[in-house]
């Protein structure tokens, strides 16, 4: 394909990414206000996030197997179908329980579309290329993150009110679906194909089972009780038997073990999971920080991520270009990661009373980082697996990014929710406010309360969100290890390759 057929196709893909990406930033300032006025609790902001990357999460490696297998244009497709079908549902929601399932459909297709439009690039580009147009990649992902927070802010205080932030991105799916139709055209290989039911339908249980236990475990049960053991021994027995499966049952597995004996899969998948706890746990909660912590409006808060998305679109652009220039890619991995454990060890240190100027240089800090190694953590493994692995591959990074990031955003807030329960009982005991231990667990609407019951509230969440950072900069630290051990190898400049993946030696 030329530049120009490369770009032509791109523009349906990087448009059905860009609906993917609105989904979770759009309704990221307006989430204290959905909660309140369908009158949920922490537990039930968390769970509106932890609905769509538990589904996403689950189904990405599924999503990945399948493209190996079937028609990659059609399962884009069908991926926006699902999420416009989520969409819908979410904003004619009459409570949190419909609008959690409805989070739940989303991640659906929002789990098909940020795995599958990589595996596509990565079918069009050879990899010496990839850095090239993964720098538009993270432009889009860049201008999707800066523009989510402001048109959801703008929306939410709009007469649309916050239902408005879950229709916005219907357009932008059907445009990219019309899109994909007249402009991507790849050849669809055709072959003897088995779909492994069981091993998917037990990996999505056994996943789905232990992301339930780390999300609600803290709040309706102990962390130490029945119902905990029963979910992590129900998990980890489904994972066991999954693994059985994949090695020794399936013709066709959804995660091909022969995979892992490359150590650059090994650790970039590791380094992945902890780079998801670090980026999706920390920046999921800057939002309550803004409007809880500082009183700002949805609109408000979502200005002030432009320091954030301005670093990412940076790093993100000049990473890739400098990639598909020299070739080299390991050390823009470890500057980027550095520059993770920076951000997110600044970012521990504020509080409600922390100079904006500065909480804005550190959010930027953690965007540079973020913006060098999302997108490039998937480039070594794309670079040494077969064509017929491609998809396999590359949506088992994302998997385990999105397992990482599940995993921490159902964790740090159930860590959220206890600190500010404990710090607002405690402020209110201190004023001799009967009733404290109640409202210790809502979303307070601080409009509405008297000034030193409003300074406990955003105490309570400015020294506890900054907490989740301090809780993550261990994450980041072992990303950045996992990274030094990945061994650079050139980037191939060939689109395809036949070659198989093959064990790698142990020496750094």
């Amino acid at each position: 394909m030329t530049h120009r057929q490369i770009l032509e196709a791109l523009s349906g893909l990087l448009l059905a990414m860009f609906v993917a990406m609105i989904s979770s930033t759009v309704v990221t300032n307006a989430l204290p206000r959905i909660v309140a006025d369908l009158k949920g609790s922490q537990t039930g902001y968390t769970w509106v996030i932890v609905a769509t990357l538990l589904a996403m999460t689950a189904t990405t490696p599924i999503w990945g197997k399948l493209a190996d297998l079937f028609s990659k244009k059609l399962l884009v497709q069908l991926s926006l179908i699902i999420f416009i079908t989520g969409s819908l549902v979410a904003g004619v929601s009459p409570n949190m329980g419909t609008l959690i399932g409805a989070r739940l459909v989303q991640g659906l297709g929002v789990g098909g579309l940020m795995a599958l439009v990589q595996i596509v690039i990565a079918s069009m580009v050879s990899p010496r290329d990839l850095g090239r147009y993964s720098g538009y990649m993270g432009a889009v992902f860049a201008a999707a993150t800066v523009s989510g927070p402001l048109i959801g802010g703008l929306v939410a205080d709009s007469a649309l009110g916050w239902r408005g932030c879950f229709f916005i991105g219907l357009p932008f799916g059907i445009a990219a679906f019309v899109l994909l139709q007249k402009t991507l055209h790849l050849p669809v290989v055709r072959r003897d194909v088995s779909v492994d039911y069981l091993g998917a339908t037990l990996i999505m249980a056994g996943v789905s089972l232990l992301l339930v236990w780390v999300s609600l475990a803290g709040n309706q049960y102990e962390w130490v009780s029945g119902t905990s053991a029963l979910l992590v021994a129900g998990g980890v027995v489904l994972i066991g038997v999954a693994v059985y499966v994949e090695a020794r049952v399936a013709r066709e597995p959804v995660i091909p073990l022969h995979l892992f004996k490359a150590r650059t899969i090994v650790f970039a998948t590791l380094a992945s999971v902890f780079v998801g706890v670090a980026m999706f746990a920390s920046t999921v909660y800057l939002s309550q920080f803004f409007q809880l912590a500082r009183g700002m409006s949805p609109t408000q808060a979502g200005l002030m991520s432009i320091t954030l998305v301005g670093g990412l679109l940076v790093s993100s652009v000049a990473s890739g270009r400098a990639i598909s220039v020299t070739g080299r890619w390991k050390g823009w991995l470890i500057a980027s990661m550095l520059f993770v454990v920076a951000g997110c060890g600044l970012l521990g240190t504020i509080d409600e009373t922390t100079n904006l100027v500065w909480v804005g240089v550190f959010m930027a800090l953690l965007g540079i980082g973020v913006g060098g190694s999302m997108q490039n953590l998937v480039l070594p493994v794309q670079n040494i697996v077969s064509s017929a692995d491609l998809g396999a591959a590359s949506s088992l990074v994302a998997f385990f990014r999105s397992i990482g990031g599940t995993v921490g955003v159902a964790a740090l807030g159930a860590l959220l929710t206890a600190q500010v329960s404990d710090r607002v009982a405690s402020g209110l005991k201190d004023l001799g406010v009967a009733g404290g231990g109640q409202q210790s667990h809502g979303i307070p609407d601080l409009s509405s309360l008297p000034a030193p019951i409003r300074a406990v509230f955003e105490h309570a969440f400015g020294a506890s969100i900054a907490e989740l950072f301090l809780v993550s900069v261990p994450f980041a630290v072992l990303a950045l290890v996992c990274v030094l051990f990945i061994k650079e190898v050139p980037l191939r400049t060939t689109l395809h390759s036949a070659e198989p993946v093959a064990a790698e030696p142990t020496a750094v």
